[in-house]
């Protein structure tokens, strides 16, 4: 079995090739680049993932591949590489490769019936509510931004008027970060900046985890 390398950052080739797909998105030109995909897309992203294993946990490198069986857009390559931990269902901390840079993200990013139900349930309680209310403002304080799936109106049994209104609008919320093209990008230390962003990230990923099980 071969060993990952050491981390070392992503290389510049990275968002070159990304910069390219994304003008030529296209078999031919996929298989004319596709050891610099190898090479400096994945190989580094899976380098990377392995620093952080021993905290986190392993990766899932995704594929590079799209499913357009049922997509208006059929480019057939994604153009971005990411990679999730998995801390429940469909929950955990994310990092992605794209040509804007590196981008840091948590949450769970789709749900059961039962575990919508579960996760409306805890922020509708009044002390698990406030909790995680506490967790998201306080990271959008320090400048993460928040996503997800929600509804524009309430959701059914839930008053207009409800102090976590915004919360339970979700059907999925995860909170990003964007590194972009600081120069750390390309270099080892990456690692402790994509370590650091996910530390601030666990007690949302916990309390998910910890609440949306069904």
């Amino acid at each position: 079995m071969t060993e990952t390398p050491p981390f070392a950052g992503i290389p510049v080739a990275a968002l070159d090739f990304y910069d390219d797909l994304e003008v030529d998105n296209t078999r031919s030109f996929w298989e004319k680049h596709k050891d610099t995909y190898l090479t400096q897309v994945r190989a580094p992203v899976e380098a990377l993932c392995a620093a952080l294993e021993p905290e986190f946990g392993a990766a899932k490198v995704f594929r590079p591949h799209r499913d357009v069986r049922f997509a208006k857009d059929k480019t057939p390559f994604k153009t971005h590489q990411g990679a999730f931990v998995r801390a429940a269902e469909s929950t955990g901390w994310y990092v992605e490769v794209s040509p804007r840079g590196v981008r840091t993200g948590g949450g769970f990013y789709e749900a059961s019936a039962g575990r919508l139900a579960a996760y409306r349930g805890a922020v509708d309680h009044e002390q698990l509510g406030p909790q995680l209310e506490e967790i998201v403002t306080g990271l959008e304080s320090a400048g993460w931004e928040r996503g997800g799936d929600r509804l524009k109106t309430s959701p059914r049994g839930y008053d207009v008027d409800h102090p976590r209104i915004d919360l339970l609008r979700h059907r999925s919320l995860s909170l990003g970060h964007v590194i972009g093209f600081e120069p750390v990008i390309h270099t080892a230390e990456l690692v402790d900046v994509v370590r650091e962003d996910w530390r601030a990230l666990r007690p949302l990923v916990e309390w998910v985890a910890r609440h949306t099980t069904v």
